[in-house]
């Protein structure tokens, strides 16, 4: 596999996002946690989907906030659907169920991200930003969920991941563990004195050399590699 670093949107325009959730109540609490930010734009609601994926083919948004249990197409199906469109639309998960069985298909399907409903929400704001910016956001308790999800399975994973990271250079394992933390390429690129353009090409090489496709996947490894510290 090879990696690429998709970037994030343009900083002078506002970050367009779509909310799916088939509750009615849900949608506009997500819509009044946004609207604290003016930098956030809602473009449109969807309440299934298959709706989702049709105003994500019309509207184009930046981010798409999915629930997870919906009528018409449910929100792992709907999420493979858009990033199968080859849109820039970045898909992250947003739910009240935290099996483990929902976090890995929704990684798998391509989420950019997993949030749950009971996060403070102040963090579905960081997600937005985090995810429209290119970078993997997983709340820390969805992080240990999966890495309890592979010490359950008794897969040696830990260890194989220490070994993987092994081959990353000292800045490349700082730029990882920022990521995988939820960081997003302009505060890594604070955090360690770069600029963004250097730290996208970290994040490429990082990729490669880790043999994964998109953040989300290097920021899992990240973790039950132990570069985060558990929360």
């Amino acid at each position: 596999m090879t990696g690429t670093d998709p970037g994030g949107i343009a900083a002078d325009r506002a970050v367009r996002v779509l909310i799916v959730d088939d509750e009615a109540m849900i949608r506009a609490g997500i819509r009044a946690v946004l609207a604290s930010d003016p930098t956030i734009e809602v473009v449109d609601e969807a309440a299934d989907g298959r709706a989702a994926v049709d105003l994500t083919r019309r509207k184009r948004p930046d981010v798409v906030l999915m629930d997870i249990r919906m009528p018409m197409l449910d929100g792992l199906m709907a999420c493979r659907e858009i990033v199968g469109l080859g849109q820039d639309a970045r898909v992250v998960m947003l739910t009240t169920f935290g099996e483990d069985s929902y976090i890995a298909d929704a990684l798998e399907g391509g989420a950019s991200g997993f949030l749950l409903k009971a996060s403070d929400p102040r963090e579905l704001v960081t997600a937005v930003h985090a995810v429209a910016d290119g970078a993997a956001y997983l709340s820390p308790r969805v992080a240990r969920r999966v890495i309890d999800r592979f010490r359950i399975a008794g897969a040696p994973a830990a260890a194989d991941d220490r070994a993987r990271v092994a081959v990353l250079t000292e800045r490349e394992r700082d730029v990882l563990a920022l990521l995988a933390a939820g960081s997003s390429n302009a505060q890594v690129g604070r955090e360690l004195h770069l600029t963004e353009g250097t730290v996208k090409g970290y994040v490429s090489a990082i990729l490669v050399k880790l043999g994964v496709e998109n953040r989300v996947q290097a920021a899992v490894l990240a973790h039950r590699a132990g570069l985060v510290a558990p929360t």
